[in-house]
């Protein structure tokens, strides 16, 4: 008999975030999909580093783990490889998650562990009240950086497309049904499955992604894309993307001859990654709009299975299969 969850399934306790942070709106979203998937709560694992978002562990009914700054993929990785079974979700911010956790997160999408992992970008360091992050545009003034930072930041879908990722959804966290369509698809895809969530820090970065943290704007400023659906966007869906050159040219639908025929397909499952990554690259400071949705999802060989089947090979091939037995299997000398 199938068990039907609901979302209150998945709740535990009262989370503790400042009112307004997108943190509550990813984690409600978070326990639908986790109903809609109906994978039991004994078969799920949360795991996070440290931070805002890394909280979120307390406030879901599953295996969890609080673990230290940037060491959410390293844990979640051994809990994946010796229990395959299980269904782990990693929660990290972008300063736990592409600072100190930076090169956890990028050999965890180099294997291609069996992960979900989510990135929840706020642009900023909220738990120690303030500093810029690894995501802080050029010239962003903090606490830290009280006459503007003078580097370039990461951008995390670029980062995980040169870590060799495969697969690479985006959505804003103020936008529910989309967050929760893209949590599913990060489930089913096998392998490491990373989701950017957009979200504001009302108290040290309040309005990082006002163009797109409401469904106006979103309609105005951003792009859902779709797998084997034209890139159109816009209110009534009258702008679409077209190739010019090695780039991206945002078009007019009916304009000086262009027809939906001439706009660009979304292809999620293409090997190569060149329209992938030039869609998750797009930004409204250069006229394009915010791709959400899931931009990359191809198929791999896991880490995860590849080491259990290895170790099965190999144990098949060895006369002895615990210690005790391999203690016994060679010359044994009794020293008297």
């Amino acid at each position: 008999m199938t068990t039907t969850y609901t979302a209150n399934d998945f709740k535990k306790g009262q989370p503790r975030w400042c009112p307004g942070c997108g943190d509550h709106f990813f984690l409600a979203s978070l326990h639908k999909a986790m109903a809609e998937l109906g994978v039991p709560p004994y078969q799920t694992a949360v795991i996070s580093g440290i931070g805002c978002s890394s909280r979120l562990p307390y406030y879901v009914n599953a295996y969890a783990m609080q673990t230290i700054h940037g060491r959410a993929a390293a844990v979640a990785t051994g809990a994946k490889v010796v229990n395959p079974n299980l269904t782990v979700w990693q929660i990290s911010g972008d300063g736990d998650g592409l600072a100190i956790g930076g090169n956890h997160f990028i050999h965890a999408m180099r294997r291609n562990i069996d992960l979900n992992m989510i990135l929840l970008n706020n642009r900023i360091y909220g738990l120690t009240k303030g500093q810029y992050s690894p995501t802080s545009p050029r010239g962003f003034v903090s606490k830290s950086s009280p006459y503007g930072t003078v580097e370039d930041p990461f951008r995390p879908a670029e980062l995980c497309f040169g870590a060799r990722g495969r697969f690479f959804a985006r959505s804003v966290a103020t936008d529910g049904a989309e967050t929760v369509e893209i949590l599913k698809a990060a489930y089913h895809h096998k392998g490491a499955s990373v989701c950017e969530i957009l979200q504001n820090c009302v108290i040290f970065n309040n309005g990082a992604y006002d163009p797109i943290y409401t469904k106006e704007g979103r309609h105005k400023n951003a792009i859902y894309v779709r797998h084997g659906e034209p890139l159109v966007f816009g209110e009534h869906n009258e702008y679409g993307l077209v190739q010019d050159g090695f780039g991206l040219k945002v078009v007019k639908i009916g304009e000086n001859g262009v027809t939906v025929n001439d706009i660009l397909v979304h292809d999620a499952h293409c090997e190569d990654n060149t329209l992938q990554l030039k869609l998750a690259m797009m930004d409204n400071e250069h006229g394009f709009p915010v791709a959400l949705g899931v931009i990359r999802d191809v198929v791999a060989p896991t880490y995860d299975v590849a080491v259990n089947k290895q170790i099965e090979e190999v144990k098949a091939k060895k006369p002895y299969h615990n210690f005790s037995e391999l203690l016994e299997t060679n010359d044994i000398w009794e020293v008297k």
